[in-house]
């Protein structure tokens, strides 16, 4: 047990370790380029976290890795469920049926692909398929961080995932901006473009930075659409949980006795986006009030406190990453991506006119 007399003392350095790491990751995703690429400090922390498990990881103590391990673990449970004060089910009702069919189709079409392609055709392992397939289909790197619990994953595949994010997610921020203004997306509106830009974009601070940069009706649109595909990462998980369940089940695993697997902290999610929904209309109903921006400044504050949680979960993620563990998957990761960022941009597009002319 890491919280155990003797171990106490070693764990809480541990997660003071990573917690030191992540408050350097946060301070860095503020300076000036690295914001204005929309990287977040999850996706600096885990560059932190591989660089010193690749350098420096032999000179701290061995009995520091129980801290380590609950960082990347059970925090991180924890801070996936206080996700769900950054959604309110308002905001996901005022896109409409619209934003809604994106993003489910976008998400169930996405990470089937990819965890197909990433199988059959790249042939690479369920776990690292079905990472990569969740980053690009839902919220880049903290999606990938919510399913590796589920499917029990080593840390370099979900730090492969999480590359393979950076990489497109990076692409996608400059090329979507750059295809609009000239034009390729015929008929595309301020609205439906912002729609288009949250069903496909990675990230959500990528997606903030494409649809802000053509005002309130797109950007509102593109943070709605993608807050409502974030949401869908807890059905999502719980249908895979079923999924492997039943896979396993069938191959006589464990003499056939398996246990479901429910990843209730995406059930918790779901419970603390409804109080946040709650929070927020009781707020609204008492514009003004003092009572109003109070609620205001605690869900911000929680915001702030789960972003660093996350990064401390992402950091841990990264200080269990060894290059040595990459060796044989070679380009397969990157040709699954790249499949993916193509049905995302084109597929996309196609969907989103779709859903717009018939909703």
């Amino acid at each position: 047990m890491p919280f155990s007399p003797a171990k106490r003392k070693d764990t809480l350095s541990g997660i003071l370790f990573v917690a030191i790491f992540a408050a350097a990751a946060t301070m860095i995703a503020e300076m000036g380029a690295i914001k204005n690429l929309g990287i977040s400090p999850l996706v600096v922390g885990i560059v932190i976290g591989i660089f010193y498990a690749n350098t420096l990881h032999n000179r701290i103590p061995s009995a520091w890795e129980g801290g380590i391990t609950f960082s990347g673990k059970k925090i991180l449970r924890f801070a996936i469920v206080f996700y769900g004060f950054r959604i309110t089910f308002q905001e996901i009702a005022e896109v409409g049926m619209e934003g809604f069919m994106v993003s489910l189709i976008m998400l169930a079409s996405t990470f089937v692909l990819g965890t197909w392609l990433g199988q059959k055709i790249f042939k690479m392992d369920r776990d690292t398929s079905m990472l990569t397939a969740s980053g690009a289909s839902v919220c880049g790197a903290a999606a990938v961080l919510a399913t590796e619990p589920v499917l029990k994953a080593e840390e370099h595949k979900a730090a492969i995932a999480v590359s393979m994010v950076v990489l497109f997610g990076t692409i996608a921020m400059f090329l979507y901006p750059a295809l609009y203004s000239a034009g390729v997306f015929a008929g595309m509106d301020d609205r439906t473009f912002g729609i288009f830009v949250g069903g496909t974009i990675h990230e959500v601070a990528q997606v903030v930075a494409v649809g802000g940069a053509y005002g309130k009706e797109a950007s509102d649109a593109a943070i709605i659409v993608k807050m409502t595909r974030v949401i869908m990462i807890a059905p999502m998980l719980i249908l895979l949980g079923i999924y492997l369940s039943y896979v396993a089940r069938k191959s006589g695993e464990s003499g056939g006795g398996v246990k479901l697997v429910i990843p209730w902290f995406a059930v918790y999610f779901i419970g603390m986006a409804g109080v946040n929904s709650l929070l927020t209309q009781y707020s609204m109903a008492h514009a003004g009030e003092s009572v109003s921006a109070m609620i205001t400044t605690i869900v911000e504050n929680i915001n702030i406190i789960d972003t660093f949680l996350l990064t401390m979960a992402m950091t841990a993620l990264g200080m269990g990453t060894r290059f040595a563990k990459f060796r044989g998957l070679g380009l397969a990761p990157l040709y699954t991506a790249g499949a993916m960022f193509a049905w995302l941009l084109i597929g996309g597009y196609f969907i989103t006119m779709w859903v717009v002319a018939t909703f």
